[in-house]
């Protein structure tokens, strides 16, 4: 197999803290060097959030705007990939930072339970969201966290409300949300080959699910994400010591599978991005 995988890097996330993992980057210059060197070890997508100074979840475009600035600036041509989820902030305020206009953003297409709370997603948030980024050209990254969502993602790719080419990922591993379950990926990737055969797809686990995950999709053919916002560990005895090391640890699987690490350039290039 010869397609070059992506790799992913989500390198903060809304939930963790220092506290968990102190590798944790939480200020925009701790953001912009663990996603350089998340960059180094393989990464050409970089997910990113970003935080208050407590370490709360923000919204807030002007962090947006320095993130994307360090990152064009230290990590350049790699596709920069906002998030539009709910623990940051509520209604439209989750996409005020689109503007700004990232190469891609998250985009949850429906709603599902998380461990504590209802991730909502209503269809008027979920069309003006794919408004905007229409609006901007940018592409969604689909997060799909139950059947129901990719099969509603690939409506609306073909309904022409999402901009460019497909792109779903599945999240396997939300406690309360779709398990990591090996039957129920395969027929998740069935599922894209057959009624979106030229979409790409990709796949992340949560927690200690997410190197198994990699593995999946590695082997299946598909994309894959990895980072401190999914996963703090390497195992039960060591915390990762960066974002760096767990892309590594997705690069030493493509290799087991001879699959090459993609470059950003080739990243955007199988995505339908615009050129850095």
């Amino acid at each position: 197999m010869s397609k070059p995988c992506i790799l992913c890097c989500a390198i903060t996330g809304s939930v963790p803290t220092k506290a968990n993992n102190p590798a944790l980057p939480v200020t925009v210059q701790e953001q912009v060097e663990s996603s350089h060197e998340a960059v180094e070890a393989g990464a050409s997508i970089i997910h990113a959030h970003v935080r208050n100074d407590d370490e709360t979840p923000s919204s807030d475009p002007e962090k947006f705007a320095l993130l994307k600035e360090g990152l064009e600036k230290h990590c350049p041509g790699v596709i920069i990939q906002f998030s539009t989820g709910g623990r940051s902030g509520a209604g439209k305020t989750r996409g005020g930072m689109l503007p700004l206009v990232p190469d891609m953003a998250s985009l949850s297409v429906g709603s599902n339970n998380f461990p504590t709370r209802v991730y909502e997603n209503p269809p008027d948030l979920v069309d003006w969201l794919a408004s905007e980024m229409r609006t901007h050209e940018i592409t969604p990254e689909v997060e799909a966290f139950d059947l129901s969502h990719i099969l509603h993602a690939i409506r609306l790719s073909e309904a022409g409300v999402l901009f460019g080419k497909l792109y779903v990922q599945f999240v396997m591993g939300v406690k309360n949300a779709m398990p990591c379950d090996r039957e129920v990926f395969d027929f998740y990737v069935h599922t894209m080959q057959s009624r979106a055969p030229e979409a790409e797809w990709c796949a992340a686990g949560i927690g200690p699910n997410q190197i198994v995950v990699n593995e999946w999709a590695i082997a299946a053919g598909g994309h894959t994400r990895a980072g401190l916002e999914d996963n703090m560990r390497l195992d039960r005895e060591y915390l990762a010591p960066s974002n760096a090391a767990l892309i590594a640890r997705a690069a030493d699987l493509c290799e087991k599978y001879e699959r090459p690490v993609a470059t950003p350039a080739q990243a955007r290039e199988m995505l339908g991005l615009r050129a850095a």
